[in-house]
């Protein structure tokens, strides 16, 4: 049992892992795709690097979990190198799609809020809370909604706005989720410090 218990802080505190190289490789990936789509205007090479992107974090996670290779350190640089991704990415598109403007907005206020909500929970209680289901929805949403703005240059107007919007919808469902689990969590947290 105690070898179990050392198995499991060994894994949760190890940095040089597989997933966080992942992670790592993510953020590297993010200036080559500005300047392929801002600079070089080269659309298709952009929208597979975001495949590409995408997939890591994807595989990234399969892998934490099934091989007990998660860390704290993975719970942190995962979400940054996730939302780094799509913050750049959208900020790409909004060169050429000026609705871009409301997910990347809503990106920001929902990082700032966790980001707030997440340190203090942290703080508190000392756990790292992982990816919920309706992040990781509102994640992919945004990946496909971006990757066929990339890819399909002459989108039309009404099939943009209708991606952007399911994917606005899908990010603040999540901000309020994700802000319920945070503040329960500290609102227990103050009830057992009371105890």
């Amino acid at each position: 049992m105690k070898s179990n218990i050392k198995n499991t802080d060994s894994a949760r505190s190890k940095i040089l892992t597989i997933p966080n190289m992942l992670s790592f490789f993510r953020l590297c990936l993010i200036p080559v795709f500005m300047w392929l789509y801002c600079v070089e205007k080269n659309y298709i090479w952009t929208g597979i690097i975001l495949i590409v992107s995408g997939l890591t974090d994807t595989v990234d996670g399969f892998v934490a979990r099934h091989f007990n290779m998660v860390s704290d350190l993975g719970k942190i640089l995962d979400p940054i190198a996730d939302k780094m991704t799509q913050a750049a990415m959208l900020f790409c598109l909004l060169t050429r799609f000026p609705l871009m403007i409301l997910p990347l907005g809503l990106m920001v206020l929902k990082e700032f809020f966790m980001g707030v909500t997440g340190l203090l929970v942290i703080q508190k209680t000392g756990k790292v809370f992982g990816a919920e289901w309706h992040g990781k929805v509102s994640t992919w949403l945004l990946y496909i909604m971006m990757i066929l703005h990339v890819f399909w240059f002459n989108i039309p107007d009404t099939v943009s706005k209708v991606l952007i919007g399911v994917c606005v919808v899908m990010m603040a469902i999540s901000l309020v989720l994700y802000g319920r689990h945070n503040l329960k969590a500290l609102g227990q947290e103050e009830k057992n410090t009371e105890g």
